[in-house]
């Protein structure tokens, strides 16, 4: 998230030098590879480069690619092939075995579809959305490489694609994508030939909350920051000291316990660590976060303290249902051993990572299946086609 603040901040900097801006996409990846599709790098015609594709081995050649390649502008492919022995001879050294395609687009501040122009927009309003663009094309298929679909969360879509049936087609299938959570490579089967798309789903950076302002919240702060989150700090002893012991933060709220309910916005974006040291203060805040719809809680603690803490919300009429515990990380934090606050918080900001992708925090040595799940091509014919 951080990389794709640091791009889109670029961009918008670079705009008023103007110079060439141009955009790397992976856009597929198959086998083992560095970045997966999504993973993007802002190059300028003078050679300034902002994010990263690979490990750092494909970079200066996609940049070649920008002047050599594109004398007209339109957008190509690049396909990095390293399962094959030539890679030595190629002069990659990948030191991987995958093959990755590789999107470059030049990029236009008043194209309406620009990519990081949408980006911005999700992030900016907390909101989801789909980029679906157009990587390859065969036969008579009236569709150019780059075409995009852009779907909002509101269903509001924006296209440059003219043919209606893979417009129809298209849509569905990334209002599927919304609606499942996941990016998808699909490749759509007309009667004049055939088109590959890549579905990417468009997520805002996690919320994080943080409940407590002691000086072992701020690595943990720190930490979410370095990954590219939102960070909310929420002091209910109401301290001034607060605001600059948190200057990185995104915002810093001085309540009391009494009125909290009243002073955060939560919502499935939003993730939380209750750090305060106060049990009646831990009380109140889990009597709010709890029933919300929240996608990960965490709370500093032993298991008798956590014990206790359900024992009376159970008193104050907050049934806690099995889901709502399921959510609820105490004592908080992945076993790495982890005694000092930059260690303790690197353990809270690696559970939360575990959870939102949905794995276990084991060693990746253990893993028996793939590392990052890949995207499966569906092909999916069109029925009735009358394109051109």
């Amino acid at each position: 998230m951080k990389e794709l603040n640091n791009i889109i901040a670029a961009f918008a900097k670079i705009q008023h030098n103007n110079e060439q801006v141009f955009l790397a996409t992976v856009v597929n990846a198959q086998g083992s590879t560095y970045r997966q599709p999504g993973a993007r790098m802002l190059i300028t015609s003078s050679g300034k480069m902002v994010g990263t594709i690979s490990g750092g081995c494909l970079e200066n050649d996609v940049f070649e690619h920008t002047r050599v390649s594109m004398p007209d502008g339109k957008p190509i492919v690049i396909t990095y092939d390293t399962t094959a022995d030539e890679d030595i001879i190629w002069g990659f050294g990948l030191g991987c075995n995958g093959v990755v395609n590789v999107f470059i687009e030049l990029l236009n501040q008043d194209n309406p579809l620009n990519p990081l122009a949408f980006i911005h927009q999700c992030f900016y309003n907390q909101q989801q959305g789909i980029i679906a663009t157009v990587i390859a094309v065969e036969g008579r298929v009236n569709v150019k490489v780059g075409a995009r679909l852009i779907l909002q969360s509101n269903n509001t879509v924006n296209t440059d694609i003219k043919d209606e049936y893979l417009t129809a087609a298209l849509l569905k299938d990334a209002q599927a994508a919304l609606e499942n959570q996941h990016s998808s490579f699909h490749q759509y089967q007309l009667a004049v030939g055939k088109v590959d798309i890549f579905i990417e789903l468009i997520k805002p950076p996690p919320h994080l909350i943080i409940f407590g302002a002691g000086r072992d919240s701020v690595p943990v702060a720190e930490f979410a920051k370095a990954l590219g989150w939102r960070v909310t700090i929420v002091d209910c002893r109401g301290s001034e000291v607060t605001q600059e012991r948190f200057i990185m933060a995104d915002q810093v709220i001085l309540t009391r316990r009494e009125i909290l309910d009243k002073q955060i916005c939560i919502d499935d974006n939003t993730i939380a660590v209750v750090m305060t040291h106060n049990y009646l203060d831990d009380l109140e805040i889990l009597k709010v976060l709890i029933p919300a719809a929240i996608s990960y809680l965490g709370c500093l603690g032993s298991k008798q303290r956590t014990a206790r803490l359900l024992q009376d919300l159970r008193a104050a009429g907050v049934e806690c249902t099995p889901i709502q515990l399921q959510k609820l990380h105490t004592p908080v934090g992945i076993d790495i051993g982890a005694d000092t606050p930059e260690a303790i918080a690197l353990s809270i900001i690696a559970e939360i990572q575990a959870v939102l992708a949905n794995r276990g925090g084991g060693f990746l040595k253990h893993r028996m299946e793939p590392i990052h799940k890949r995207n499966q091509v569906n092909k999916i014919p069109i029925k009735n086609y009358k394109g051109c």
